[in-house]
């Protein structure tokens, strides 16, 4: 059986999104019941050298419906300057992201399967086909950025677990 580059992409970055959310309201909630500010847990790093909590989340959008207009495009860039948001900003641009992505058909994604997209930074460009592109390159960046955030979140003592990540399963009905 063969599987569509939609069921391979798009639907596994909607099923994180909607983890990314959860895990996003999880934290809101933490801080409410806390009366901490969830503004302070924007500018979180992992470690000195990591980019931020704001970055990690900015990323998942990025890679997710960013990456499917960048392959419908046929480039793909890293993401500009970053907007200074907070966290409830960064919770709209993943929600923003998810229904984005739902409004984007199977038959277009399908669609795109060999088509040649190009990965430039700066002055590097690297040759990807669309499958090779989302399958290789953007769901690994996807998942980093997203586990990242999540960690920062449990860092921040915010109760979560492997269900808040995972999001909705696809299980067999």
């Amino acid at each position: 059986m063969a599987v569509a580059l939609y069921d391979l992409s798009v639907a596994n970055y909607l099923q994180t999104l909607g983890g990314v959310e959860s895990f996003l309201s999880r934290g809101m909630a933490h801080c409410k019941e806390r009366n901490i500010d969830p503004n302070e847990i924007v500018e979180t790093r992992l470690f000195d050298d990591m980019l931020p909590f704001r970055f990690q989340i900015f990323v998942v959008a990025h890679h997710s419906i960013g990456a499917i207009r960048g392959v419908q495009a046929g480039l793909f860039t890293p993401p500009g300057q970053l907007p200074s948001l907070d966290y409830a900003g960064l919770q709209k641009v993943v929600t923003d992201a998810r229904e984005a992505l739902q409004k984007i058909t199977p038959a277009e994604v399908n669609a795109l399967e060999g088509k040649d997209v190009v990965f430039e930074v700066r002055d590097m460009k690297l040759p990807f086909t669309a499958e090779g592109f989302l399958l290789s390159f953007s769901l690994p960046n996807f998942y980093f950025h997203a586990t990242t955030a999540y960690d920062i979140l449990r860092t921040k003592g915010v109760p979560l677990g492997k269900r808040d990540f995972l999001g909705r399963m696809r299980m067999k009905s």
